[in-house]
């Protein structure tokens, strides 16, 4: 019998209607279209809008696309991840809510949280649960609205940031595709650079925390920056030393869409060229747990058997990795 592999066979996406440019931004702090871009590369970002829609409604919908296109009947599912790093509310789960109101009866299910890291760590352990030979049909959506921690008069965050999901199907494959490698990596050290203060356990939400906004998304862009970029590149060049790996052999680099000058750097790094980079930060900002699926979206007519994808991200923390995967159709 042949090595059970993981391979992503569908992916799904969704993404709110409201678009927030960069030349509404300057109507709401001090900044302009061509700082932004310079800077980030962002031009554009969704916000979902609407009361009493969270997480879940993103990735409801966004594993909606991914049945409707794989013609998947939701109860053939085995497992449901949502990898987000803002969950609808603490203690119920959001991946519980997801499968029960997309019809994975049969599927159990739990939320995965790494910060921007959250997916790409969802993605190795999905692929565990796959080579396990227990479960199918491993359903991975990375959701989050991130506009619900953002501060709109703080023009260091608001900038970057966008709502958005994407999702993916893991099933096994004897052929060899799928699922290669991983290099993945945490340091706690890092949490003082990127974090909601309040609101957790250790600062609960009080009238002094919501008058101290301390509720929305802080980070010390310098050091979130230089982190990411030598953290990114680091393990990309690892991965592929490990792998015997050259620019050659790698037909895409899937990176977080943080910032459009950590991309740059991880791709100049790993030597490859523009072509071979995946980008669409410009249309949605940073979607934290989205952009990797979202990425394999926008892509997926220029992707063929036997692309050897390598997959990276970073996030508060600090946490950060690389996977190596071979695309399966």
């Amino acid at each position: 019998m042949s090595k059970i592999t993981a391979a992503i066979t569908a992916v799904g996406k969704y993404l709110p209607e409201y678009i927030l440019t960069n030349e509404e931004l300057e109507t709401m702090v001090d900044t302009n279209d061509e700082w932004i871009t310079t800077r980030t590369g962002i031009k554009e970002r969704r916000i979902l809008k609407g009361e009493n829609k969270g997480s879940s409604f993103l990735g409801i919908n966004a594993a909606k696309d991914l049945l409707q296109k794989k013609e998947l009947d939701p109860k053939e599912i085995d497992l449901v991840i949502v990898a987000t790093a803002t969950p609808d509310m603490q203690a119920a789960s959001t991946a519980a809510y997801v499968a029960s109101q997309i019809g994975a009866s049969n599927a159990f299910s739990f939320d995965l949280e790494s910060a921007c890291s959250s997916f790409l760590f969802g993605m190795s352990v999905a692929s565990r649960y796959i080579e396990s030979g227990r479960y199918k049909k491993v359903l991975l959506i990375g959701a989050d609205k991130n506009s619900s921690m953002i501060d709109y008069t703080d023009r260091t965050t608001c900038i970057i940031f966008g709502d958005g999901a994407g999702a993916v199907l893991f099933e096994p494959n004897e052929e060899g595709y799928g699922f290669q490698d991983e290099i993945l990596r945490t340091d706690g050290k890092g949490r003082e650079f990127l974090k909601v203060e309040a609101g957790g356990s250790v600062l609960p939400a009080s009238h002094e925390t919501v008058d101290n906004r301390q509720h929305f998304v802080k980070q010390d862009g310098k050091s979130v920056f230089k982190n990411a970029v030598f953290n990114m590149s680091d393990v990309c060049e690892r991965i592929m030393m490990t792998n015997e790996l050259d620019n050659e052999d790698i037909s895409w680099l899937v990176a977080h869409q943080a910032n459009k000058r950590i991309i740059e750097a991880t791709a100049s790094r790993m030597k490859l060229e523009d072509e071979k980079v995946m980008m669409n930060i410009h249309k949605y900002g940073n979607t934290t747990s989205a952009t990797l699926p979202l990425l394999l979206n926008d892509y997926e007519d220029q992707l063929k058997k036997g692309d050897k994808l390598i997959f990276t991200a970073f996030g508060g923390g600090f946490s950060w990795g690389a996977i190596y995967l071979t695309w399966a159709y």
